[in-house]
């Protein structure tokens, strides 16, 4: 039977202190060799367990096989020199230390395929599997042989389309690629960007989603979040092409960010996974307040395409509050859900 209503998460969650530093983006691991494939599966079923825990329907692996949601991908392929590393500028705003493009760039093997495969066998529940989408992950290196950002997209889309269609023949029942690039590089976006997301789903049966977000609660995100004004209309500019675009899920930042709530009307007809649960701070939300943002979404998103989601991963909380926040989101998704069900 389908739920009304769907909870999902965004994207990551704590990982436990005993695996990587806690609270804390790019945390070294602490273990080794097998040692580090044995705790990342005991992360990833501890983390299930806790998404269960707190009746989240639609679950992950809470990325815990990853270090970073970009980089660990690019690691696994060829034509990308870490040792080489170049400092640019993340989406305008904070500066890294990045791996450098060498070469043409190829996936000599699947990259999260054999951890997908681990899930599928854990949990008859719908699994979703988020890869970093074509735009951020040129956003997060240097290119040093295509020279431009386009032609190195278009070879990621490709690259991106492999793993899907691996993920997608593992049992994974939504693909989500994240592009919080898409809230700041607007022309590139409407030229490109859009298109080569197509290249990465196509032929996919699976659900599709593109998660575009404020980014992570970071101090760097907080700090650009601080300039955009009483109204964030950066969902704007690109809508009206996504809601024309073959991808099947929009997911997006609502609680707590400036977004007006009417923006979901540029994308009416789509599946809409609203993030109802900040994560850019400490205070785990009410029940309450959870169903508030998703009363207001409803104005805009039909009932049967609304899905409860956070806001975006939460690696950088303490994991008591990423737990008190799932179980706020399933408590406030809830409610709304039963509301509905009267009225029906």
């Amino acid at each position: 039977m389908k739920i009304l209503l769907p909870t999902s998460t965004a994207g990551s969650l704590p990982k436990p202190s005993w695996l990587a530093q806690p609270e804390k983006l790019w945390s070294p691991w602490k273990l080794q060799g097998e040692e580090l494939i044995d705790g990342k599966h005991d992360a990833l079923c501890l983390s299930l367990q806790e998404q269960q825990q707190a009746n989240i329907n639609i679950v992950s692996d809470g990325e815990q096989t990853r270090q970073h949601f970009v980089t660990t991908f690019i690691e696994h392929l060829s034509g990308v020199d870490f040792e080489n590393r170049k400092t640019v500028k993340i989406r305008d705003r904070y500066e890294a230390s990045v791996p450098t493009v060498v070469s043409a760039v190829s996936r000599p093997k699947p990259v999260f395929v054999e951890d997908a495969k681990f899930l599928r066998k854990q949990t008859k529940q719908p699994i979703k599997w988020a890869l970093p989408g074509p735009m951020t992950m040129i956003d997060t290196l240097f290119d040093d042989y295509y020279k431009s950002r386009e032609k190195l997209a278009w070879e990621f889309a490709k690259i991106l389309n492999q793993e899907a269609k691996a993920l997608e023949a593992v049992g994974v029942d939504i693909i989500q690629f994240d592009e919080p690039a898409f809230n700041v590089f607007f022309d590139d976006v409407n030229d490109w960007g859009i298109a080569c997301l197509e290249r990465a789903i196509e032929g996919l049966k699976c659900e599709t989603a593109v998660h575009i977000c404020y980014g992570y609660g970071i101090k760097a995100n907080t700090d650009w979040k601080k300039t955009l004004g009483s109204e964030w209309l950066q969902y704007e500019a690109v809508f009206p092409k996504l809601k024309n675009s073959n991808i099947d899920i929009i997911s997006l930042e609502c609680h707590n960010s400036h977004v007006p709530i009417e923006l979901l009307e540029l994308v009416r007809g789509k599946k809409v996974m609203v993030g109802a649960i900040d994560v850019a701070n400490n205070m785990i939300e009410t029940p309450e307040e959870v169903a508030n943002t998703l009363r207001e979404a409803l104005k805009f998103v039909d009932a049967d395409k609304l899905y409860p989601c956070t806001n975006c991963g939460m690696a950088p909380l303490p994991r008591e509050i990423a737990r008190g926040k799932l179980n706020a989101l399933s408590a406030g998704a809830e409610i709304v859900r039963n509301e509905l069900l009267q009225t029906s």
